[in-house]
């Protein structure tokens, strides 16, 4: 949906948005094999106001209902720690491969159902990437892709097979690409639900051999292998501490 907020307040949250070197500040950068160059801000006390404005819309029981009735979802929540939404800023170079997302909040047991993306990058070209793109869930083919043009809204179901992600940044030095995400639960699980729990997983695109097959695994081992270590660590010193 085009120019979905009021003209006057879009512009507000536009200007409203930190530097990439204030986010990194206050934010949490990612520099993985699958994201890349991307701030994540999501404690709505560190927004500036505009978008604290935002982010207090999208979470009133008027919008949540709202979005609940688009989607045909009974009994929607907003989270109020706005687990991965947020401020989302990325950088030249910077990208997120395709994924599906996280399905669960382990702490509330609440299921996810819906993210809404607003979009906040003015004279944006087709060149500059950053385009959220829409796979199959084979992730074989890319079913379409959405420019993040300024004051533009997207949306979709969560589920088993909503695999999207963002085409690499390639915009000048000096901009990035500007989002806000807020994400919709449920208490009850949605129908076919399988009891599979999952964090993010994501995957390689068709032309993204060696990612898939050398870098994807290499960093999972070793993220396994600093697991183990920080294990040993833990466990060392509460042995010393009995000592």
């Amino acid at each position: 949906m085009d120019d979905i907020l009021d003209p006057a307040f879009a512009e507000e949250i536009w200007h409203a948005f930190p530097s990439y070197t204030e986010a990194q500040q206050v934010g949490r950068e990612f520099a993985t094999v699958n994201e890349k160059k991307k701030i994540q801000i999501t404690d709505f006390r560190k927004f500036p106001a505009p978008i604290r404005e935002l982010h207090d819309l999208l979470a009133s029981s008027e919008m949540v209902a709202l979005v609940g009735r688009l989607f045909e979802i009974d009994n929607l929540l907003a989270d109020p720690d706005l687990n991965g939404g947020g401020i989302h800023e990325t950088n030249a170079g910077g990208h997120l491969d395709v994924h599906i997302d996280f399905n669960l909040i382990e702490d509330k047991q609440w299921h996810r159902r819906v993210n809404l993306l607003f979009y906040f990058n003015k004279n944006w070209k087709e060149e500059y990437g950053g385009y959220l793109d829409l796979w199959d869930k084979e992730v074989k083919n890319r079913c379409g892709y959405i420019a993040p043009r300024f004051n533009r809204m997207a949306g979709f179901a969560t589920g088993r097979h909503s695999w999207h992600g963002v085409t690499p940044v390639q915009c000048p030095p000096g901009e990035m690409r500007k989002s806000f995400a807020v994400y919709y639960y449920t208490t009850e699980p949605p129908a076919g639900w399988d009891g599979q729990r999952h964090s993010t997983i994501f995957k390689a695109r068709p032309d993204e051999w060696m990612k898939g097959n050398v870098a994807m695994p290499m960093e999972s081992a070793l993220r396994s292998i600093q697991g183990g270590v920080r294990g040993l660590k833990q466990g060392v010193k509460g042995l010393i501490g009995k000592q």
